[in-house]
């Protein structure tokens, strides 16, 4: 009898087993492909200014692209392998992905850049729910929840060392390698999938209506339309060129919320939104990874451009958020569910203002332990005590049908944060095109972002004191005797909140069931 015929069915696979363990190895690969690309690209973005001869915009353009395509299409993403299957959709988004990748290595000029990363975005959006989604509908019950744990832990390992292995192909092989690194990752993610992965999808799939493919382009225009007005506006100015792409966004913006209010199956369901708890952190999702997704574009850039480390020393330097989150985020998770949500979603931010104040101090000459280190630890303190009670949260204020949902809802919302802020923040510092080629001009506006990034933050510490009162275990409404307790405890990703699929049902008199034990990650 064949391997294949050998294999277990869909919902039975053991984690222990040969197949099981493949399976795993399939998801890691495929997720780690976009978690590893989130981190490496800001590293090498000095380096492709400079063989590209671009100027601050392109960098921009750089990172929006990617997550303008992602942040509004993961939604989708995850519909598309419910429908037509999750396996099959995985693969897709994993060639589609790496395909992209050898474009972006391969880009002659910006422009064939930037579109290259846009599509990449597309194929991240089909693979970075998929992945998850094989792990819920291929495992048996009993193994879902250490399967996630793994994979997620693992993913963050490679959100871990991203930057590292980043800035060591930019110092070496040249920026160019950052991307095709990709490409020998998805050779052996396919056939393995193609090989030991069953398919899967919903049962009721033919049932179903059609997908919200106009929200999500309308989505997609609208923030295309305001993110191109703030990178085009230092250059611009108050010109056609600059103001119709802002009204344009902002319309495009409106008809979306109307066209989410009249579809019988929208994308983002507005219903969801009346939860009180619900969008109050989604708000603070907002200003936190809008702060997170500014502070990371920008200090790259300084620590290569003003302090003078190479691509692999600024890499290596933003370790300690990363591995702080690694090592400490789940036991902030177990203090969250005992405290409640409202301490950690106010102290976190006011740490990671305080860390985005004291980066200020990386300046030429200055000292790594003294100058640099500090920063990044009270910055990773403040990501650990807020990242995991803001998952939690998220989850517990749902019902437990619509927690993945809550969750795909709640990671789209950081990544459009990050997009924005990647783009407005120059505008609002003072940052000119070419401000990054000199380290004087560059410092100075530095300085003057890192307030912004922490004013931010301000907001959304005093948006969870006065607004998220409820403790966890309380947060869904009174009548529910359900809640989800979140799969995924160790969180080490700083773009955005970690895909959770809300999948353990917890009794509200219960504590969550396996306790901290589990090994989980995000």
């Amino acid at each position: 009898m064949s391997e294949r015929q050998e294999s277990a069915a869909p919902g039975g696979v053991r984690l222990t087993s040969a197949q099981g363990r493949w399976v795993l190895a399939t998801a890691v690969l495929g997720s780690g492909m976009a978690m590893l690309d989130s981190t490496v690209v800001n590293v090498a973005l000095p380096r492709i200014g400079e063989d590209l001869n671009a100027d601050l915009a392109v960098l921009q353009w750089t990172i929006t692209a990617y997550m303008l395509t992602l942040s509004s299409l993961i939604l989708l993403g995850g519909a598309l392998g419910d429908r037509f299957g999750r396996r099959r959709v995985f693969v897709i988004g994993v060639v589609w992905f790496a395909a992209a990748s050898l474009l972006c290595g391969l880009a002659p000029n910006a422009g064939v850049l930037i579109t290259a990363r846009a599509l990449q975005g597309v194929g991240g959006a089909l693979l970075t729910p998929g992945s998850l989604a094989l792990i819920q509908a291929v495992y048996h019950p009993d193994d879902r929840a250490r399967a996630v744990g793994a994979w997620s832990g693992l993913g963050g390992v490679a959100a871990a060392v991203g930057p590292f292995i980043g800035g060591w192909l930019v110092d070496g092989a040249g920026w160019r390698w950052v991307f095709f690194l990709n490409v020998p990752l998805a050779a052996v993610c396919v056939p393995v999938a193609l090989r030991h992965v069953p398919e899967t999808r919903e049962r009721d799939a033919g049932e179903r209506r059609g997908f919200d493919v106009p929200g999500a382009v309308l989505g997609a225009l609208a923030l295309a339309g305001v993110t191109y007005a703030l990178i085009a506006a230092p250059a611009g100015g108050a010109s056609v060129g600059v103001i119709l792409p802002a009204v344009l966004g902002v319309l495009l913006g409106v008809v979306f919320v109307r066209v989410e209010r009249r579809r019988p199956d929208p994308m983002l369901p507005p219903a969801i939104f009346s939860i009180r708890l619900f969008s109050a952190v989604n708000v603070v999702t907002l200003c936190v990874y809008a702060a997170f997704g500014g502070f990371f574009f920008l200090s790259v850039l300084q620590l290569q451009v003003v302090v003078g480390y190479s691509a692999l020393q600024a890499g290596t330097a933003l370790l300690p958020t990363t591995v702080l989150m690694l090592l400490l985020s789940a036991r902030s998770g177990a203090l969250g569910q005992r405290i409640g949500p409202r301490i950690p979603l106010t102290v976190g931010p006011l740490l990671c203002a305080a860390g985005m104040l004291l980066m200020t101090r990386a300046d030429r000459g200055s000292s790594y332990l003294t100058d640099v280190l500090p920063a990044l630890v009270v910055l990773g303190a403040g990501m650990v005590t807020l990242v995991a009670p803001l998952t939690s949260t998220v989850l517990a204020s749902v019902d437990v049908d619509r927690a993945g949902l809550a969750s795909g809802i709640n990671n789209a919302a950081a990544r459009a944060a990050s997009l924005v802020a990647v783009a407005a923040l120059p505008l609002l510092a003072g940052i000119g095109p070419e401000a990054y080629r000199s380290a004087d001009q560059f410092g100075a506006a530095f300085r003057r972002a890192m307030p912004l990034c922490a004013g931010i933050l301000v907001v959304g510490a005093l948006i969870a004191f006065l607004t998220v009162r409820t403790p966890v275990a309380q947060a869904a409404e009174p009548a529910l005797e359900e809640r989800c307790h979140p799969e995924c405890t160790f969180h080490c990703g700083v773009g955005a909140p970690p895909l959770d699929p809300g999948g353990i049902r917890v009794r509200e008199a219960q504590p969550p069931r396996g306790g901290g034990a589990a090994p989980e990650g995000g």
